[in-house]
């Protein structure tokens, strides 16, 4: 609740590993209505069985989790399907190719959340943005120190975790609402 009161949000993604799905839809409840209230979109991590049974507005998908034809089968043509995409231009086309509504890059930094062999260099938002509508989203190791260059290049979305669940989370929310608009600043300043 505080990390979304303190800025617009657009999406909240549970994630949870290792339990059962009847477990993990008991513990998604309290966290999906907190969401509906601050007009946050609710994301499913992995299980598109998850998202449907919450009636979630979508499902994440990494590269073993499941094909995006079959998740938009299952969960509807207003579901919002994102696909992990690592560092590769091939996945992210193969993905927009299937329907997914964005594309994940990263992990651009080292991150405690998730291991992760990939590191993207910035330039790959920058390339997907000149080609593509489809929105990508930046993955991985992800503060408001270091987001100016992922922002600047050209990500659309943000995906964080450890940075504001580690903290005070309405703070760091607040840092990165201030970090965005400062690339913002800056990109007006330069033209």
């Amino acid at each position: 609740e505080r990390a979304l009161a303190a800025g617009p949000v657009a999406a909240f993604q549970v994630r949870v590993k290792g339990i059962h799905e009847h477990d993990a839809a008991r513990l998604a409840g309290p966290l999906q209505d907190i969401c509906a209230a601050r007009d946050c979109a609710f994301i499913v991590n992995d299980s598109v069985a998850l998202a449907k049974r919450l009636k979630a507005e979508g499902v994440h998908l990494g590269q073993g989790d499941g094909d995006v034809r079959e998740a938009r089968e299952a969960l509807g043509r207003e579901a919002q399907i994102g696909v992990t995409c690592h560092a590769s231009r091939h996945l992210a086309m193969e993905a927009g190719e299937a329907g997914a509504d964005y594309v994940a890059f990263g992990a651009f930094f080292p991150s405690t959340t998730k291991d992760s062999e990939h590191r993207p260099e910035p330039e790959l938002l920058a390339w997907w943005q000149r080609i593509f509508e489809i929105p990508c989203v930046a993955i991985g190791g992800i503060t408001p120190a270091n987001c100016a260059p992922l922002v600047s290049a050209g990500a659309d979305f943000l995906a964080v975790s450890n940075a504001v669940w580690t903290a005070d989370e309405a703070q760091v929310v607040r840092a990165f609402h201030d970090a965005i608009a400062a690339v913002g600043s800056q990109a007006s300043a330069d033209m």
